[in-house]
């Protein structure tokens, strides 16, 4: 594990071991990671959800075929070929 230095104002840092005192975490690093562990959540929910919201703004449904299932498999197919190096 690698670390990193930062630079914080005395308030922020008397917050931080205020928050590891009281929120149970036995480090400032692991109050850090769970943090950073959240911003990773809520990204991951943002673009997800803006994927979402991009597919119901497409435009109305429509039934899938045999051949669009057909044209999936072919493309999953290729891409799993591509990948093995076959």
């Amino acid at each position: 594990m690698t670390s990193i230095n930062i630079s914080l104002p005395e308030s922020m840092r008397t917050y931080i071991e205020e928050q590891v005192a009281q929120g149970g975490y036995s480090t400032v690093s692991e109050y850090f990671r769970e943090l950073i562990r959240q911003d990773q959540k809520r990204k991951t929910t943002e673009r997800l959800e803006g994927m979402l919201l991009e597919g119901l703004e497409s435009g109305n449904a429509t039934a899938m075929t045999e051949e669009d299932w057909m044209e999936i498999r072919q493309a999953v197919r290729s891409r799993i070929s591509k990948h093995q190096g076959l």
